[in-house]
């Protein structure tokens, strides 16, 4: 359970080629962020490398690691001595030929309170992730923490409404997503603003369907071969129950946003708006199947 109200800390960071330094550079966000307050912490998606997905390459495999081991060894004793969460993401070797994108969450005790592998998988340009990934087998889950119940969700799962709602309907007070989005140079004039746009709105209505805080915590810097690649946008969001930015961060530049959470704030949006109270589970049969229209 939440013990009233607390802060927490999102670390938005460049990602580069070399694991110990993007390793030093989180852990220092995360000493940051706790002499600020902050008593949950989160990293953006796949912190320890560059967005490895822009290409299809057998070599990128040797990134992988298992869970646990050495991502996870790292944060949960960072956690244990900073008496604080700590949300991470990692690319998970589960075994020869089986990998997945996989959340993790340390406790204030520096154990492994639970992990989240990433349900839906893109393969899009420049995000080739169904070359590296299986889909998630462990569900959507709100894991218990010193700070109370967080639910982790990975990048693309946020354009999914099914997953934040199973997710809140176990608990959850947090719903995490580390991120690696951005745009694609040559579409960033005409498109940027629009796409960005979409991405705060899907956040938002997350927020205020399920009334919980919504985080979403995304690297930033340009990544691949110039003219081309990916510029991650940044942007890093908290937003409340009502889909209320309580924080944001900029775009272009590495940042640290410590936010507060009240956790009151759930309990008295939920009363108002009463959307879990009304909803016709009699009737969500039929989302189970692909398509309904009758061809």
């Amino acid at each position: 359970m939440a013990q009233g109200r607390f802060k927490i800390g999102l670390v938005q960071m460049r990602c580069t080629d070399d694991a110990r330094r993007n390793q030093d550079a989180a852990e220092e966000g995360i000493r940051r962020a706790a002499r600020a307050g902050a008593r949950v912490v989160c990293l953006p998606e796949l912190y320890r490398g560059p967005y490895f997905c822009q290409s299809e390459d057998h070599a990128n495999f040797t990134r992988a690691e298992p869970v646990p081991g050495p991502a996870t060894k790292a944060l949960g004793a960072l956690a244990k001595k900073l008496k604080i969460v700590i949300v991470g993401s990692v690319f998970e070797r589960r075994a020869a030929g089986i990998y997945h994108n996989t959340a993790v969450v340390l406790d204030a005790d520096g154990s492994l309170a639970g992990i989240y592998r990433k349900m839906h998988i893109p393969d899009d340009p420049l995000y080739y992730e169904k070359f590296y990934f299986a889909p998630g087998d462990l569900g959507f889950q709100a894991i218990p923490t010193r700070y109370g119940k967080i639910g982790t969700l990975v990048c693309w799962d946020q354009w999914y409404p099914e997953a934040a709602r199973l997710t809140a309907l176990q608990g959850a007070l947090l719903l995490v997503y580390p991120t690696a989005i951005g745009w694609h140079p040559g579409e960033r004039k005409e498109w940027g603003e629009s796409q960005i746009a979409a991405w705060q709105t899907m956040q938002r209505s997350h927020a205020i369907a399920n009334g919980l805080y919504v985080i979403g915590v995304n690297r930033v810097g340009h990544e691949g071969p110039k003219g081309g690649g990916l510029d991650f946008w940044g942007a890093s969001f908290v937003f409340d129950p009502y889909g209320r930015a309580v924080a944001e961060a900029p775009r272009e530049k590495e940042a640290l946003l410590v936010a507060e959470i009240d956790p009151s704030q759930v309990e008295t949006a939920r009363q108002h708006w009463p959307f879990l109270r009304d909803r016709r589970i009699d009737a969500y049969a039929p989302l189970t199947r692909r398509h309904l229209e009758k061809e």
